[in-house]
């Protein structure tokens, strides 16, 4: 009996050691004049890394050196750039790297990196 018990606990550990759980998500508004549409979910990683997804409805008009990246009641946060848009549409993934605590953010921002300005922004929930 001892040992059926062990199995299922570390069966029970090893699925929750490799799933990833919502941490939240949101819609994007446009900023600085530009259009932003689309959905994104942030998703915590076992080991420490999270994931950003833009949805496959997602849409930025343009703008040079567009980036994906974190912020605070309405400011963008210096550091937690975590890569550029392949595209101005579509479905896109994004790896946070563990040393940028997701929880310390309640926003994710398309920032212009040349002009030090936001593109558009998604609270979340």
């Amino acid at each position: 009996m001892k040992f059926i018990l062990a199995a299922i606990a570390l069966a029970f550990t090893l699925n929750t050691a490799t799933t990833a759980f919502a941490d939240g998500s949101g819609t994007f508004t446009g900023a600085s004049g530009h259009v932003t549409k689309g959905g994104v979910t942030v998703s915590k990683n076992a080991d420490g890394t999270a994931t950003v997804t833009l949805d496959a409805g997602f849409f930025l008009d343009g703008a040079p050196d567009p980036r994906v990246g974190f912020g605070n009641d309405g400011k963008f946060a210096d550091g937690s750039d975590v890569g550029p848009l392949t595209s101005l549409t579509g479905e896109q993934v994004f790896l946070v790297p563990a040393s940028i605590d997701v929880d310390d953010f309640n926003e994710i921002y398309i920032w212009c990196l040349k002009f030090a300005v936001p593109l558009g922004v998604a609270a979340l929930n």
